[in-house]
């Protein structure tokens, strides 16, 4: 059966489903195989557990509407375009020059005590811990270049699955 072609509810629980394994290979990385995330990292989770939570909330609620789909749809885009942005941060913060890259800080559960929401925000934002550090890759490309490629994949599979026209008797 064609995935493009299933109904709104199985594409976003599918997407749904595709947030959940990506989150849990991270956590399997993080206690299994003991890559420790940076801060960008855990940012990335949460984008990925945000996008989780819509994808999920889209595909139970299922509306009949177009107008109640596209609106999922957007909410997707949204959730996806700040994981895009933070893994694009990331990505091009292990891209630079050691020499340039921001120094190293103090790790995230520290910044958490000391600092304000904006100010943890700012500070996670600018490069703070190991987030130049490329400990992992896959056929030469690192864990946030993954991140990033599932981020574009996920918005495009919720934009599809919102904007279909749909036919007949499969219309949820």
């Amino acid at each position: 059966m064609n995935p493009f072609r299933w109904s709104f509810r199985a594409q976003f629980l599918a997407g749904f489903a595709g947030c959940v394994a990506l989150l849990g290979y991270a956590i399997y990385t993080q206690f299994y195989q003991g890559l420790e995330p940076c801060p960008l990292c855990i940012f990335q989770r949460i984008a990925y557990a945000a996008l989780a939570l819509v994808f999920l909330a889209g595909g139970l609620h299922a509306p009949r509407a177009p107008g109640g789909r596209r609106f999922y749809g957007v909410l997707v885009v949204i959730a996806a375009l700040v994981g895009i942005g933070i893994a694009g941060r990331h990505v091009w913060l292990q891209t630079l020059p050691r020499d340039v890259a921001p120094a190293c800080g103090p790790p995230l559960s520290f910044l958490q005590e000391t600092l304000g929401p904006m100010e943890l925000v700012r500070k996670v934002l600018t490069g703070t811990g190991d987030c130049g550090t490329v400990d992992w890759t896959l056929f030469g490309l690192s864990m946030p270049v993954w991140s990033l490629f599932g981020f574009v994949l996920l918005s495009a599979w919720g934009l599809h699955a919102a904007f279909r026209r749909r036919k007949g008797r499969n219309r949820l």
